[in-house]
C-alpha cells in the first residue's frame, strides 16, 4: 500500500511534535512520502513560522528590523535541532534567505522558506531524502498550478525513492521564480503528489481528530465526522469550515484516492475518511454544518418578471461588469434575490445598482446588509423527510427570523440566510436538532 502523509504546522512546530511524527512514519512503512508543512504556533502566544517571514520581508522592504526578525526565525529552527541533535545546519540557509531578500526575491519566496527549512530538518531527522518542491511543483504564468507538468515532474523525481520528505505550500513556475499556494496550500501539495503517483491513501496530519459536524468555537465538543464524500467537504470548505485546503480535494478525486484526516497528537483516533462515495450511512441526518458571515442582498422586484425574456441574464450581465461575484439567486415570480460578498458590493453600489435599473428597468430595488450563510450539508438528507421543516422548526424556537433558504436539486445541502448577530445562536440551534436530539 502506497500513502502519502501530510503533516501540518502545528504537528512540525517543535522537537516533541517531531517525535509524534516520526513515531507515526515509522510505524507504517507504507507512509513512504511525507510532506511537511512550516513550523506553526507552539501555544496561543506564539507566532507562526510563515509569518515571521512575511514580516521579514517587510522588514527588508521597508530596511527597518530585519535583522531581529531574522534572529527569531533562525531560534526557532535552531530550537529544533538542539532538541532533537540533528546533524544537520540551516547557517548557510539563512543567510542565502537574507541576501535573496535583500536583493529584491519575492514575498513568494520568503513565504515558502519556512516549509523549506522544516523539511530540511524532518528529511534528518527520519533519515529520507529532501526533495525540493520546486523540482515537482509547477505553475503557469496566470499562477495556476500547471497539474500536467507536476504529475509527470513528480512521478520523475520520485521513482527511484522509496522515501521521502517534501516541503509543501510552494512550487516554481516556468522562469524557475518561487510560487506559493493561498495559506493551507500545503494540503495542496500532498494532494498532487499522492495523485501523481497514484496512492492509495493520502493521509493529511493536524491538531483535530477530524473533521468536525460544527466549529467548535460555536458549538461545544461537537462529533466528528466518521466519514464524508468529497461532494459534501467541498460544500463544506467552500461555506468556510477548516481542516483541509479546499482545492486539495480535486487532484485526488480525480484519481478516487480517499483521504484521511489523523490527529498527530491522538493517532489512535479513526479521524474523518474523505471518499468518492460511501454505502455507510452516516450517524446522523446531516453530515456537517459551516457558514460564513458578511453578505448583503439585493432584492429586484418587478411584475411579469417571469415573462420577460432575458431578465436574469441583464442583470447578472450588471453584476459580472462591475466584477463581483454572486453566492445565489433565490427568485419568485416576480423578485430576484442577489446574495453578495458585502465589500464588493460596497465600492461599487450605485453603479450597480443604476446598471440594473438601466438594464431592466424594475419596480423596486432593496440593498440588505450584514447577513449570513449557513449550509447545512448531508448524503442523509436526500432520504429523508422533512429536514427544512425541521430547520425552520429549530430556528423558530430560538426566535431566528430567516432571511432565505435555498435547495440545489442534488438534495445535499440547505442555504439558510440570517443576519449577522443569528450566526452562532442558528449553528447551535440546528446542531441541537439534528445532532444532539438523536
Amino acid at each position: 500500500m502506497l500513502k502519502i502523509a501530510k503533516f501540518g504546522g502545528s504537528s512540525c512546530a517543535s522537537g516533541e511534535q517531531f517525535r509524534k511524527v516520526k513515531e507515526i512514519v515509522m510505524e507504517d512503512r507504507d507512509r513512504h512520502y511525507i510532506v511537511v508543512s512550516a513550523p506553526g504556533k507552539r501555544n496561543d502566544k506564539d507566532t507562526k513560522v510563515t509569518d515571521l517571514l512575511l514580516s521579514l520581508y517587510d522588514a527588508v522592504q521597508n530596511k527597518s528590523g530585519a535583522e531581529a526578525i531574522l534572529e527569531k526565525i533562525k531560534n526557532r529552527f535552531r530550537d529544533i535541532i538542539s532538541d532533537l541533535d540533528l546533524s544537520i545546519s540551516l547557517e548557510a540557509d539563512f543567510q542565502e534567505i537574507y541576501e535573496k531578500l535583500l536583493a529584491g526575491e519575492s514575498r513568494d519566496y520568503a513565504a515558502s522558506r519556512g516549509e523549506y527549512l522544516n523539511a530540511k530538518c524532518m528529511a534528518d531527522f527520519l533519515g529520507f531524502p529532501f526533495v525540493d518542491a520546486k523540482d515537482m511543483i509547477f505553475f503557469l504564468e496566470d499562477g495556476s498550478c500547471d497539474f500536467e507538468k507536476t504529475e509527470m515532474m513528480s512521478r520523475e523525481v520520485l521513482k527511484d525513492l522509496d522515501y521521502a520528505v517534501i516541503p509543501g505550500f510552494y512550487g516554481a513556475n516556468g522562469e524557475g521564480a518561487t510560487i506559493t499556494f493561498s495559506r493551507g496550500g500545503s494540503d495542496v501539495t500532498g494532494s498532487l503528489i499522492a495523485a501523481a503517483v497514484h496512492a492509495d491513501l493520502y493521509e493529511n496530519w493536524t491538531d483535530v481528530s477530524g473533521f468536525l459536524v460544527a466549529d467548535p468555537r460555536i458549538v461545544k465538543n461537537p462529533e466528528v465526522i466518521d466519514y464524508i464524500t468529497y461532494r459534501e467537504l467541498r460544500e463544506l470548505s467552500y461555506m468556510g469550515a477548516g481542516v483541509l485546503h479546499e482545492d486539495a480535494i480535486f487532484p485526488v478525486r480525480k484519481e478516487g484516492i480517499p483521504i484521511q484526516i489523523k490527529n498527530t497528537n491522538a493517532p489512535q483516533d479513526h479521524g474523518t475518511m474523505i471518499v468518492a462515495n460511501t454505502l455507510k450511512k452516516p450517524r446522523f441526518i446531516i453530515t456537517g454544518i459551516a457558514g460564513k458571515k458578511n453578505f448583503c442582498s439585493i432584492n429586484i422586484e418587478k411584475a411579469m418578471m417571469n415573462a420577460e425574456i432575458g431578465f436574469i441574464r441583464k442583470v447578472l450581465s450588471v453584476i459580472e461588469e462591475n466584477g463581483i461575484s454572486v453566492e445565489h439567486t433565490p427568485s419568485g415570480i416576480d423578485t430576484l434575490t442577489l446574495f453578495i460578498h458585502q465589500e464588493e458590493l460596497e465600492s461599487h453600489e450605485q453603479k450597480v445598482l443604476q446598471g440594473i435599473q438601466r438594464a431592466v428597468n424594475p419596480d423596486l430595488i432593496e440593498l440588505e446588509a450584514d447577513l449570513s450563510l449557513i449550509a447545512v450539508v448531508g448524503r442523509g438528507m436526500k432520504s429523508s423527510r422533512g429536514v427544512a421543516g425541521r430547520i425552520f422548526s429549530a430556528l423558530a424556537h430560538e426566535y431566528i427570523n430567516i432571511k432565505m433558504i435555498d435547495q440545489g436539486s442534488s438534495e445535499y445541502n440547505i442555504i439558510i440566510g440570517v443576519k449577522n448577530e443569528d450566526f452562532n445562536a442558528a449553528i447551535k440551534a440546528i446542531y441541537n436538532m439534528f445532532v444532539l436530539s438523536v
